[in-house]
Protein backbone atom coordinates (compact mmCIF):
# COMPACT_ATOMS: atom_id res chain seq x y z
CA UNK A 1 0.00 0.00 0.00
CA UNK A 2 1.25 3.52 -0.79
CA UNK A 3 2.58 5.74 1.96
CA UNK A 4 0.90 9.11 2.47
CA UNK A 5 3.16 11.22 4.70
CA UNK A 6 0.41 13.78 5.24
CA UNK A 7 -1.67 11.21 7.15
CA UNK A 8 1.02 10.51 9.74
CA UNK A 9 -0.09 11.86 13.11
CA UNK A 10 -3.44 13.14 11.87
CA UNK A 11 -6.69 12.27 13.62
CA UNK A 12 -9.32 10.30 11.71
CA UNK A 13 -12.84 9.19 12.66
CA UNK A 14 -14.54 6.16 11.07
CA UNK A 15 -18.13 5.04 11.59
CA UNK A 16 -18.79 1.30 11.51
CA UNK A 17 -15.08 0.57 11.88
CA UNK A 18 -15.17 -2.73 13.74
CA UNK A 19 -15.42 -5.21 10.88
CA UNK A 20 -15.58 -5.60 7.11
CA UNK A 21 -14.70 -2.57 5.01
CA UNK A 22 -14.64 -0.38 8.11
CA UNK A 23 -12.00 -2.52 9.81
CA UNK A 24 -9.86 -2.41 6.66
CA UNK A 25 -10.12 1.39 6.67
CA UNK A 26 -9.21 1.64 10.36
CA UNK A 27 -6.26 -0.69 9.81
CA UNK A 28 -5.05 1.21 6.75
CA UNK A 29 -5.07 4.54 8.58
CA UNK A 30 -3.28 3.01 11.58
CA UNK A 31 -0.60 1.66 9.24
CA UNK A 32 -0.12 5.22 7.97
CA UNK A 33 0.56 6.41 11.51
CA UNK A 34 -2.76 8.20 11.89
CA UNK A 35 -4.57 8.52 15.20
CA UNK A 36 -7.77 6.60 14.52
CA UNK A 37 -11.09 6.68 16.33
CA UNK A 38 -14.03 4.51 15.37
CA UNK A 39 -17.46 3.45 16.54
CA UNK A 40 -19.38 0.23 15.97
CA UNK A 41 -22.21 -1.78 17.55
CA UNK A 42 -20.17 -5.00 17.38
CA UNK A 43 -18.19 -5.00 20.61
CA UNK A 44 -16.39 -8.33 20.26
CA UNK A 45 -15.17 -7.67 16.71
CA UNK A 46 -14.12 -4.13 17.60
CA UNK A 47 -12.12 -5.19 20.64
CA UNK A 48 -10.46 -7.93 18.59
CA UNK A 49 -9.46 -5.39 15.93
CA UNK A 50 -8.02 -3.01 18.51
CA UNK A 51 -5.99 -5.82 20.04
CA UNK A 52 -4.70 -6.97 16.65
CA UNK A 53 -3.51 -3.48 15.77
CA UNK A 54 -1.93 -3.00 19.18
CA UNK A 55 -0.16 -6.37 18.98
CA UNK A 56 1.19 -5.32 15.56
CA UNK A 57 2.82 -2.29 17.17
CA UNK A 58 0.44 0.21 15.56
CA UNK A 59 -1.16 3.15 17.36
CA UNK A 60 -4.02 1.91 19.55
CA UNK A 61 -7.32 3.19 18.14
CA UNK A 62 -9.88 5.00 20.27
CA UNK A 63 -13.19 3.21 20.00
CA UNK A 64 -16.66 3.18 21.53
CA UNK A 65 -19.69 0.96 21.17
CA UNK A 66 -22.33 3.17 19.57
CA UNK A 67 -25.60 2.64 17.75
CA UNK A 68 -25.67 5.30 15.03
CA UNK A 69 -29.46 5.41 15.18
CA UNK A 70 -28.87 7.41 18.38
CA UNK A 71 -27.67 10.72 16.94
CA UNK A 72 -26.87 12.22 20.34
CA UNK A 73 -24.61 9.25 21.12
CA UNK A 74 -22.99 9.45 17.68
CA UNK A 75 -22.17 13.13 18.04
CA UNK A 76 -21.01 12.66 21.63
CA UNK A 77 -18.60 9.97 20.48
CA UNK A 78 -17.14 12.30 17.84
CA UNK A 79 -16.73 15.11 20.36
CA UNK A 80 -15.19 12.83 23.00
CA UNK A 81 -12.81 11.23 20.52
CA UNK A 82 -11.72 14.66 19.28
CA UNK A 83 -11.04 15.70 22.87
CA UNK A 84 -8.79 12.65 23.24
CA UNK A 85 -7.04 12.67 19.85
CA UNK A 86 -7.43 16.21 18.54
CA UNK A 87 -9.74 17.65 15.89
CA UNK A 88 -10.32 15.29 12.98
CA UNK A 89 -8.65 15.91 9.66
CA UNK A 90 -10.72 13.16 8.08
CA UNK A 91 -14.16 11.69 8.65
CA UNK A 92 -15.15 8.42 6.98
CA UNK A 93 -18.90 7.76 6.94
CA UNK A 94 -18.76 4.01 6.42
CA UNK A 95 -21.52 2.53 8.59
CA UNK A 96 -24.25 0.69 6.68
CA UNK A 97 -26.51 -2.36 6.72
CA UNK A 98 -27.70 -3.96 3.49
CA UNK A 99 -30.26 -6.37 4.95
CA UNK A 100 -32.46 -7.83 2.23
CA UNK A 101 -36.15 -6.98 2.03
CA UNK A 102 -38.98 -6.92 -0.47
CA UNK A 103 -41.09 -3.96 -1.52
CA UNK A 104 -44.20 -5.60 -0.02
CA UNK A 105 -42.64 -6.29 3.38
CA UNK A 106 -41.57 -2.73 4.18
CA UNK A 107 -43.49 -0.96 6.95
CA UNK A 108 -43.05 2.71 7.88
CA UNK A 109 -41.13 1.66 11.01
CA UNK A 110 -38.79 -0.60 9.03
CA UNK A 111 -38.24 2.11 6.42
CA UNK A 112 -37.35 4.64 9.12
CA UNK A 113 -34.97 2.16 10.75
CA UNK A 114 -33.16 1.53 7.46
CA UNK A 115 -32.78 5.26 6.84
CA UNK A 116 -31.62 5.75 10.45
CA UNK A 117 -28.70 3.39 9.79
CA UNK A 118 -27.87 3.97 6.13
CA UNK A 119 -28.54 7.66 5.54
CA UNK A 120 -29.04 9.89 8.59
CA UNK A 121 -25.78 9.20 10.50
CA UNK A 122 -23.57 10.60 7.74
CA UNK A 123 -25.21 14.02 7.86
CA UNK A 124 -25.01 14.34 11.63
CA UNK A 125 -21.45 12.98 11.80
CA UNK A 126 -20.46 15.71 9.34
CA UNK A 127 -22.27 18.27 11.45
CA UNK A 128 -20.26 17.20 14.50
CA UNK A 129 -16.86 16.95 12.78
CA UNK A 130 -16.88 20.09 10.63
CA UNK A 131 -16.24 22.65 13.42
CA UNK A 132 -12.96 20.89 14.22
CA UNK A 133 -11.98 20.81 10.56
CA UNK A 134 -12.64 24.53 10.36
CA UNK A 135 -10.34 25.06 13.33
CA UNK A 136 -7.65 23.05 11.52
CA UNK A 137 -8.15 25.06 8.35
CA UNK A 138 -8.91 22.04 6.16
CA UNK A 139 -10.36 18.54 6.17
CA UNK A 140 -11.59 15.60 4.15
CA UNK A 141 -14.94 13.85 4.40
CA UNK A 142 -15.36 10.51 2.66
CA UNK A 143 -18.90 9.14 2.34
CA UNK A 144 -19.27 5.47 1.45
CA UNK A 145 -21.84 5.03 -1.28
CA UNK A 146 -22.69 1.97 -3.36
CA UNK A 147 -22.77 0.83 -6.95
CA UNK A 148 -25.55 -1.64 -6.15
CA UNK A 149 -28.37 0.77 -6.89
CA UNK A 150 -26.55 2.07 -9.96
CA UNK A 151 -26.46 -1.45 -11.35
CA UNK A 152 -30.17 -1.83 -10.56
CA UNK A 153 -29.51 -4.39 -7.84
CA UNK A 154 -32.60 -6.00 -6.35
CA UNK A 155 -33.68 -7.10 -2.89
CA UNK A 156 -32.92 -3.94 -0.90
CA UNK A 157 -35.03 -0.95 -2.06
CA UNK A 158 -34.63 0.95 1.22
CA UNK A 159 -30.86 0.48 1.10
CA UNK A 160 -30.86 1.65 -2.52
CA UNK A 161 -32.78 4.80 -1.58
CA UNK A 162 -30.38 5.57 1.26
CA UNK A 163 -27.21 4.90 -0.73
CA UNK A 164 -28.37 6.85 -3.76
CA UNK A 165 -28.73 9.88 -1.49
CA UNK A 166 -25.03 9.79 -0.61
CA UNK A 167 -24.08 11.49 -3.86
CA UNK A 168 -26.61 14.22 -3.12
CA UNK A 169 -25.13 14.73 0.34
CA UNK A 170 -21.62 14.96 -1.12
CA UNK A 171 -22.47 17.37 -3.90
CA UNK A 172 -24.93 19.36 -1.81
CA UNK A 173 -22.28 20.23 0.80
CA UNK A 174 -19.20 20.55 -1.44
CA UNK A 175 -19.49 24.27 -2.17
CA UNK A 176 -20.34 25.26 1.39
CA UNK A 177 -17.55 23.22 2.96
CA UNK A 178 -15.08 24.04 0.22
CA UNK A 179 -14.91 27.65 1.34
CA UNK A 180 -13.07 26.32 4.42
CA UNK A 181 -10.90 23.93 2.37
CA UNK A 182 -12.95 20.97 3.55
CA UNK A 183 -13.22 18.41 0.77
CA UNK A 184 -16.10 15.93 0.52
CA UNK A 185 -16.23 12.93 -1.79
CA UNK A 186 -18.06 9.63 -2.27
CA UNK A 187 -16.38 6.25 -2.55
CA UNK A 188 -18.78 3.69 -4.04
CA UNK A 189 -17.70 0.06 -3.65
CA UNK A 190 -18.83 -2.79 -5.84
CA UNK A 191 -19.41 -6.25 -4.43
CA UNK A 192 -16.73 -6.47 -1.74
CA UNK A 193 -15.88 -9.89 -0.35
CA UNK A 194 -16.35 -9.24 3.34
CA UNK A 195 -16.93 -12.21 5.64
CA UNK A 196 -20.64 -11.34 5.76
CA UNK A 197 -21.04 -11.15 2.00
CA UNK A 198 -19.27 -14.47 1.48
CA UNK A 199 -21.32 -16.21 4.16
CA UNK A 200 -24.72 -14.91 3.09
CA UNK A 201 -24.64 -14.37 -0.65
CA UNK A 202 -21.59 -15.70 -2.48
CA UNK A 203 -23.03 -18.90 -3.94
CA UNK A 204 -22.60 -20.49 -7.36
CA UNK A 205 -24.99 -17.97 -8.93
CA UNK A 206 -23.09 -15.13 -7.25
CA UNK A 207 -19.84 -16.37 -8.78
CA UNK A 208 -21.48 -16.30 -12.20
CA UNK A 209 -22.74 -12.78 -11.58
CA UNK A 210 -19.24 -11.60 -10.72
CA UNK A 211 -17.81 -13.14 -13.88
CA UNK A 212 -20.60 -11.68 -15.98
CA UNK A 213 -20.46 -8.11 -14.65
CA UNK A 214 -16.92 -7.28 -13.51
CA UNK A 215 -14.34 -6.25 -16.08
CA UNK A 216 -11.53 -7.52 -13.86
CA UNK A 217 -11.39 -11.17 -12.83
CA UNK A 218 -10.29 -10.70 -9.21
CA UNK A 219 -12.69 -10.39 -6.30
CA UNK A 220 -12.86 -7.02 -4.58
CA UNK A 221 -11.42 -7.02 -1.06
CA UNK A 222 -11.97 -4.56 1.80
CA UNK A 223 -8.43 -3.23 1.45
CA UNK A 224 -9.19 -2.19 -2.13
CA UNK A 225 -11.74 0.28 -0.78
CA UNK A 226 -9.41 1.41 1.99
CA UNK A 227 -6.76 2.39 -0.55
CA UNK A 228 -9.10 4.86 -2.24
CA UNK A 229 -10.18 6.24 1.13
CA UNK A 230 -6.55 6.84 2.12
CA UNK A 231 -5.87 8.76 -1.06
CA UNK A 232 -8.91 11.01 -0.60
CA UNK A 233 -8.01 11.69 3.03
CA UNK A 234 -4.45 12.64 2.13
CA UNK A 235 -3.02 15.90 0.84
CA UNK A 236 -2.39 14.12 -2.48
CA UNK A 237 -6.12 14.60 -3.17
CA UNK A 238 -6.03 18.28 -2.22
CA UNK A 239 -8.06 19.38 -5.26
CA UNK A 240 -10.56 16.51 -5.33
CA UNK A 241 -14.04 17.35 -4.04
CA UNK A 242 -17.71 16.84 -4.97
CA UNK A 243 -16.78 13.62 -6.81
CA UNK A 244 -17.79 9.97 -6.77
CA UNK A 245 -14.97 7.43 -7.04
CA UNK A 246 -16.12 3.91 -7.95
CA UNK A 247 -14.08 0.92 -6.83
CA UNK A 248 -16.02 -1.94 -8.40
CA UNK A 249 -13.70 -3.75 -10.84
CA UNK A 250 -15.58 -2.12 -13.69
CA UNK A 251 -19.07 -3.44 -12.85
CA UNK A 252 -20.96 -0.15 -13.34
Amino acid sequence: MARFPSLNGRSVFVTGGGSGIGAAIVTAFAEQGAKVAFIDVAQEASERLVQQLTDAGLPRPWWRACDVKDIAALQAAIHDAAAALGDFSALVNNVASDDRHSLESVTPDYYDERIAINERPAFFAIQAAVPGMRRLGAGSIINLGSTGWQGKGTGYPCYAIAKSSVNGLTRGLAKTLGQDRIRINTVSPGWVMTERQIKLWLDAEGEKELARNQCLPDKLQPHDIARMVLFLASDDAAMCTAQEFKVDAGWV
